[in-house]
């Protein structure tokens, strides 16, 4: 049998952790701060540390804590789209149920959910923005948006964008330098920030896999450089740069907003090749026909 701590502690924790906020936790869950704060704590004599800095604002985790979060978060998020299958047939029947990495989720697929509205009215979505491989043949969604270098096997795939990653920054940290890129040094003046990739494939295109990119065009480059700001999740490192800390190596997909706003624009043009972003489904699913529809309209879609 799984030995596990107290769900009600684990949910109270992943709520906090995912609302950087007791309050805002407390509020989802239909319970009091102090009720939240208590269940962490409870956590804590488990785990034998600390998974909140105590500190008044901003809520942030320490090490232990942001090793947990993705695991919970992502668990949960795997007995949402397993109970609604179960609990709502009719409704799991309605809604087409899609699963996509976080970060494509919240910075490409919901700003633009408007124009799926609009022209599939009568097809609504549920989206569920994890970075856990779901298992389609459970019925934990009807379809996923998959992120991988090849086509996922023993499924229908069919690859919609291929993203490429390349330096970005916010024009207010180049304008506040004074000082112009130039050369791929000049780079180096700026705080770097780097966000885990979790497949641990090491080819990704991280900070480390550009610098020795970059040393074959300038061998004095330093390419042992130690990040200055790191982050587990990418929707928080793509904040950091956002708001002017630093310069992180981006996906172009998943940036497009900000490149097209210019709130975001990148810092030097060496670029490096991403992954697919695929469309998977199994091979005889019941909602074919719809599928197929999404994955015309997200090809349509700039």
């Amino acid at each position: 049998m799984r030995k596990l701590p107290p769900l009600r502690s684990l949910h109270a924790f992943e709520a906090a952790a995912r609302h950087g906020s007791f309050k805002l936790a407390a509020d989802e869950l239909g319970v009091t701060s102090t009720a939240i704060s208590h269940q962490i704590r409870l956590l804590e004599e488990i785990f034998g540390c600390q998974l909140f800095q105590r500190r008044p604002r901003p809520l942030l985790l320490t090490k232990a804590g942001a090793r947990l979060f993705p695991g919970l978060r992502n668990g949960f998020d795997a007995f949402s789209g397993a109970i609604a299958a179960v609990a709502e047939p009719d409704a799991a029947r309605t809604v087409l149920r899609i699963t996509s990495p976080n970060a494509f989720a919240s910075r490409w697929l919901v700003p633009r959910l408007s124009h799926w509205r609009e022209a599939n009215p009568t097809v609504p979505l549920e989206i569920i923005g994890t970075d856990a491989v779901l298992d389609l043949r459970a019925g934990a969604a009807d379809v996923a948006i998959r992120y991988s270098r090849k086509p996922p096997q023993n499924f229908i795939a069919q690859e919609v964008f291929r993203d490429t990653f390349f330096p970005v920054c916010s024009p207010h940290l180049l304008a506040g330098d004074g000082r112009p890129i130039q050369r791929v040094a000049d780079l180096l003046h700026f705080p770097l920030i780097h966000f885990d990739w979790m497949n641990r494939d090491p080819g990704a295109p991280t900070w480390r896999q550009w610098l020795a990119t970059a040393h074959s065009i300038d061998p004095d480059l330093e390419t042992d450089r130690v990040w200055d700001l790191s982050f587990r999740e990418e929707l928080h490192a793509i904040d950091a740069v956002v708001a002017g800390q630093g310069i992180a190596i981006c996906s172009d997909v998943v940036i497009s907003n900000e490149l097209r706003n210019g709130v975001l624009v990148k810092a030097h043009p060496l670029s490096l090749p991403g992954y697919g972003f695929y469309v998977v489904s199994l091979a005889h699913a019941p909602r074919t026909a719809d599928i197929e529809v999404f994955s015309t309209w997200l090809r349509s879609i700039d």
